[in-house]
């Protein structure tokens, strides 16, 4: 049986980073425990210290149930080096589509994104190969690729 896990994110501000991921991922903000209006009111009901709970979110789940949670853990230091995961937003539709369909999709996407707070790193092309994709940084400057 496979293992059950989460992905989590060490960062500065776990509330920016939930708003931004989730709806680039399809996911939703994860709602506090049933019988809690909010994470704060749950935290402090399991007792713990108001100087140790942040407000807001800081983790997306799968709106279907079916997916992974996305932990965004508050951590004091900033981010230093390159990431060595990242996410690749599949969202070009894949190699059945032509690449100026995919290039089309991938575009839309990124311009989305950076409304939403991230930057674009480069963008590569490799005619030969038929592939295109954006490498960018979300608001705290973890890199992910649109693809």
């Amino acid at each position: 049986m496979p293992a059950k896990f989460q992905i989590t994110v060490d960062c500065s501000d776990p509330d920016l980073l939930a708003r931004f991921w989730a709806p680039a991922l399809g996911f939703v903000l994860q709602p506090p425990p049933e019988g809690h209006e909010s994470w704060r009111a749950y935290w402090l009901s399991v007792g713990l210290p108001d100087d140790e709970i942040e407000d807001g979110y800081d983790s997306i789940v799968d709106p279907s149930g079916d997916g992974i949670r996305i932990w965004f853990q508050k951590v004091p230091e900033k981010k230093s080096i390159k990431n060595r995961l990242h996410f690749d937003l599949l969202v070009g539709g894949g190699r059945s589509l032509p690449i100026s369909e995919r290039r089309l999709r991938v575009d839309a996407a990124v311009a989305e994104l950076l409304e939403a707070g991230a930057t674009v790193i480069r963008a590569v092309e490799a005619p030969k190969v038929d592939h295109y994709f954006v490498a960018m940084r979300d608001p705290e400057g973890n890199e992910f690729d649109v693809v």
